[in-house]
């Protein structure tokens, strides 16, 4: 029986990198409005959007047209190779298996998304994500990233790390995993044609996925992915929402604890890690606010948690 770790490493070498630098800083932040941070607090629950409502739809266009490119070149040749000198015919099982899901992967999928947060950031927050996302009130919450590492099936929605890479790069990314592949065929041989189905399938989607173009890449993203028509879950409530004037429906999270399941540290004052509020008008007055809504969501020292970012930027 092969080692799940191993085959993690094998097929998600780039997150699996990404994993272990982000359980070193231990930290993620989700850069928001103050009206959207105040309602995550008062329902304990963050929201999970389509892919197409997000700022730039594009960023998913891109890492399609990505893995297309990769996959029917020399790359893809290469890895199809891999598969096939193992379990002949496991490629056209993967191809009809992942373009029967394709168009549910574009039009289906729910996603949340954070930044990486490191230390250095922890007093002003990052000028490009104010400017971005402040809206004229911006609150950055820095929360716990071990719920994020934490291998559960509770939720049936799951973290990734983007990637920022163009066409070229990913081809090159590409090209590695299947020289990879091709290395391990014990591996691959030993976990069995089915193991190595699913694995093939979901490195293909989350490639697609979270993959964005280099010009993101300050971003330092983390995206919590959910698609209800691949992997129904009983504790992601669905309800339709008017999010900046457009209706639409919405996932929500609920932030609390699975132990059962192997999900902890998903409740707000386990989460949270601090409130900086953002360049703003009034920034005492949102202080003042958070501090409140940290109380009365039952966090322990409130009030130390609630800082005020003083980058120099005028909204």
């Amino acid at each position: 029986m092969s080692n799940p770790i191993e085959l993690r490493a094998l097929f998600f070498p780039y997150a699996t990198q990404q994993m272990v630098t982000l359980a070193k800083n231990g930290c993620l932040v989700h850069y928001t409005s103050a009206s959207a941070a105040a309602c995550i607090l008062k329902s304990k629950e963050v929201w999970m959007r389509k892919t197409r409502a997000m700022n730039d739809y594009s960023e998913v266009l891109h890492g399609r047209d990505c893995l297309i490119e990769a996959y029917n070149g020399a790359a893809g040749a290469h890895f199809k190779r891999a598969l096939e000198n193992v379990f002949p015919g496991l490629t056209t099982k993967l191809e009809d298996l992942f373009n029967g899901w394709l168009p549910h992967f574009e039009k289906d999928t729910f996603v949340t998304c954070l930044s990486e947060h490191p230390p250095i950031e922890n007093e002003l927050g990052r000028l490009s994500m104010w400017r971005a996302y402040g809206q004229g009130t911006g609150v950055a919450l820095a929360v716990n990233s071990a719920p994020f590492e934490s291998e559960t099936d509770a939720l049936k929605a799951y973290s990734s790390p983007v990637a920022y890479l163009s066409r070229a790069e990913f081809g090159k990314e590409f090209a590695t995993l299947a020289a990879n592949l091709e290395a391990s065929r014990d591996l691959l041989r030993v976990s069995g044609e089915e193991i190595i189905l699913a694995n093939a399938f979901a490195m293909l989607r989350y490639a697609m996925l979270c993959t964005k173009h280099r010009g993101f890449a300050e971003e330092r993203e983390w995206r919590v992915l959910h698609n209800p028509r691949l992997e129904p879950s009983e504790r992601l409530r669905s309800s339709v929402e008017v999010v900046s004037g457009v209706p639409q429906r919405v996932y929500r999270i609920p932030l609390e604890d699975v132990p059962t399941e192997g999900l902890t540290g998903m409740t707000v004052d386990q989460l949270l890690r601090r409130v900086i509020i953002g360049p703003c008008a009034d920034p005492i007055l949102l202080w003042e606010g958070f501090v409140e809504l940290l109380t009365e969501a039952g966090v322990a020292n409130a009030h130390e948690r609630v800082s005020i970012s003083n980058v120099p930027l005028r909204m």
